[in-house]
């Protein structure tokens, strides 16, 4: 009995330190995170149609972190939230109907999905310091203007509330301000009380598992601890962009209840890749540097690092815009992202671009059994490659070969198997036979949806030496469209001479899905680097510039169509003749999809 007293005693105590759900992030985790949006990419990110990408989806990944999916009132990435509460989340991404339908789909095929938490700072519905009143299952919630921070804005909300005849807290923000909203006091009462409930909600009703909260320096972390002993989601990862230390403390001091994103991780990946200097890899295994992801000298937190290479806040978007993105070598690094510890979270465009190759990545990685504490053992590394090892289950392990001669290093034991490779990386395994492993084989995608570049038109051509590009423009965006170009360093004055909006393109035809055509050509005899399209009051991103591209608003993908050909003396018997690019004569009654010369130029037959 008194054995039996102890062990209750122990459990009891257990029990009130650890409660249940409020973990962060379990440990020996295997999963791998999507962030399924980019920045202003509402078309691709639209509810219905990742619903429709299910089946690839869910061969790769367990957890999609999903936009702010709350009505904003207005077109919105979700970061201005207004609403919290249902009847108001028909959102930029679709309707709450199809929201519920994309996480009821999700979880049927093992996709749990992760709600985007806005919660630092909130849209006013009329004026600077007014909140809309919601009411769900029978309470009202609303914010009011004594929930905003003494300091808001430097003191404007203070004295904008004091010209309605209201006042804000007399607290102040107990994180970094931000003067883009109001920043709420979460001191207030009755702003956790809002929060807990709107938490509660995110789980219970609409059916996500967990949350990402943004912008979580923006508050203390004991607020992050409160909310998630309350609502206790299986997961939790919080938007700490700073130095090690600063994550390492942000973690503690949520109680270990949350995971945190591994900036550090992802910082020196980018310059690995951006440099061709993959020496710099090195730095992640030495000492306590970077952040916690590898941190062996100060403990192990490594359970709490949500790892990536890109997200939609250091992606490219625009010249003048201060994003520092990985611009070369995205599959070695995404590589490297999938064969190290923590739990790896891919950006959207990187899966777009690149799904079988991830794919074959993410399976490996859970053949070999490595979860976010698995631990890591650098084997080679010199500028040109970085060679790391990974222990998986058992006595199974990963080497994760990167670089511009990743293909140049050989494993000095025999133990290890090629398993799979690609441009800039190769992995190969020990304690597993390579065809054990099974690489996924991903469905076609869904067709496109209405105005998304699907095939370049057969009217755009390219002539010898021309420098050129293509636009498909909306009907909405007019019957004029102008293009901006420009060389790196080097306004578009300079390369188009002229002024803004730039020179006008040429209409040339339309294309099947009823969107105008048009052709810029360039009178210089060099490329520009990127380039810009405009018309109606509205602009593409700065994209960057490809010869001969074929352009699209929605997906910003340039498409190279097949240029002409140098001129071909044929004889007059040879007039009109098909003939393959290795010069063989082809019937026309024959010809299949691809590229033939006739007359001395190339054609293309689709």
């Amino acid at each position: 009995m008194k054995r039996l007293l102890l062990c209750l005693s122990f459990i009891f105590s257990y029990l009130s330190f650890s409660p249940a759900g409020a973990q962060g992030w379990p440990a020996n985790y295997d999963g791998v995170m999507l962030q399924g949006f980019y920045w202003d990419g509402f078309a691709d990110a639209q509810w219905s149609r990742l619903e429709k990408q299910v089946d690839n989806l869910s061969t790769t990944f367990d957890l999609v972190w999903l936009p702010q999916s709350g009505n904003c009132g207005g077109q919105s990435m979700g970061y201005d939230d207004l609403y919290w509460f249902p009847g108001h989340y028909d959102s930029s991404f679709g309707t709450e109907a199809e929201l519920r339908s994309l996480i009821s789909t999700f979880k049927a095929k093992g996709i749990g999905t992760i709600a985007d938490v806005v919660i630092n700072h909130r849209k006013n519905a009329t004026n600077w310091v007014d909140f809309p009143k919601e009411t769900y299952k029978g309470v009202t919630y609303q914010l009011l203007s004594t929930d905003i921070c003494a300091d808001d804005d430097e003191g404007r909300a203070k004295n904008e509330a004091a010209k309605l005849g209201l006042s804000v807290s007399s607290n102040k923000d107990t994180g970094e301000g931000w003067n883009g909203m109001r920043d709420l006091d979460h001191m207030s009462a009755n702003v956790q009380t809002n929060v807990k409930a709107y938490l509660h909600m995110l789980l219970e009703d609409l059916g996500y598992v967990g949350f990402r909260y943004d912008m979580v320096k923006g508050y203390a972390p004991s607020y992050t601890k409160i909310y998630n002993e309350d609502s206790k989601p299986q997961f939790s990862v919080g938007e700490c962009w700073d130095s090690s230390n600063t994550i390492k403390n942000w973690i503690d001091g949520t109680g270990k209840t949350s995971a945190a994103f591994d900036f550090q991780f992802r910082y020196t990946v980018r310059n690995a890749a951006n440099n061709g200097n993959w020496k710099m890899l090195a730095a992640q295994n030495e000492g306590n540097w970077p952040l916690i992801s590898n941190n062996f000298s100060s403990g192990n937190y490594r359970q709490y690092a949500v790892t990536f290479v890109e997200n939609h806040d250091t992606e490219y978007r625009s010249a003048s815009a201060q994003q520092d993105p990985i611009r070369k070598d995205t599959l070695a690094a995404n590589a490297y992202l999938l064969a190290m510890p923590g739990t790896p979270c891919v950006f959207f465009k990187h899966w777009q671009s690149y799904k079988q190759e991830i794919a074959n990545m993410v399976a490996v990685r859970k053949a070999v059994g490595i979860t976010n504490v698995s631990k890591p053992t650098p084997m080679a590394t010199s500028e040109d490659y970085y060679a790391i090892q990974v222990a998986g289950s058992g006595d199974k392990k990963l080497l994760c070969v990167v670089g511009s001669k990743a293909d140049g290093y050989t494993p000095t034991s025999n133990a290890w198997k090629k398993v799979i490779s690609g441009y800039h990386y190769v992995y190969y395994v020990s304690g597993i036979e390579p065809s054990a492993i099974t690489l996924p084989e991903l469905k076609e995608d869904e067709q496109p949806h209405e105005g998304e570049f699907n095939g370049v038109p057969s009217f755009c051509t390219v002539g010898e030496g021309e420098i050129c590009a293509f636009f498909e423009a909306p009907v909405a965006w007019g019957s004029q469209i102008f293009t901006w170009a420009w060389m790196k360093g080097g306004g578009g004055e300079a390369y188009l001479g002229t002024n803004w909006p730039g020179v006008a393109a040429t209409l040339l035809n339309t294309a099947d899905n009823g969107n105008k055509v048009f052709k810029w050509t360039s009178a210089k005899t060099t490329a520009p680097d990127y380039i810009i399209f405009s018309g109606g009051g509205s602009q593409t991103a700065d994209l960057p510039f490809q010869n001969g591209g074929y352009y699209n608003k929605d997906s910003w993908k340039a498409t190279v169509t097949p240029s002409s050909v140098e001129s071909v003396a044929m004889s007059s018997q040879q007039t009109n003749q098909y003939y393959d690019l290795q010069g063989r004569r082809v019937n026309p009654a024959n010809l299949k999809a691809g590229i033939y010369i006739k007359n001395g130029r190339k054609i293309i037959v689709r």
